[in-house]
């Protein structure tokens, strides 16, 4: 499966209920946009952080398949499951 990493963290994002418009990111416009296989295989995704205004986001890589993992910003009763899993 091809994607992007605007797609994913797009996806994220509204799941979470963040603010797509509101991120900052270490990512560059062209490495947002640029298509990768997120299917079985190594990473092909580049390393970022990306912060919402409620969660931090980052790429997360399990059996050969990567997509964006989530954290909250602030300390809260959110219990998260085992990323990567």
């Amino acid at each position: 499966m091809y994607t992007t990493w605007k797609k994913e963290l797009e996806r994220e994002f509204k799941r979470n209920n963040d603010d797509f418009s509101k991120m900052v990111t270490t990512l560059t416009e062209e490495e947002m946009s640029t298509e990768f296989y997120s299917g079985h295989g190594g990473t092909e995704g580049v390393p970022f952080t990306a912060w919402g205004e409620n969660f931090v986001y980052f790429p997360v890589f399990y059996d050969g398949f990567e997509w964006v993992g989530s954290a909250p910003r602030n300390p809260c009763k959110i219990k998260l499951e085992h990323q990567g899993a």
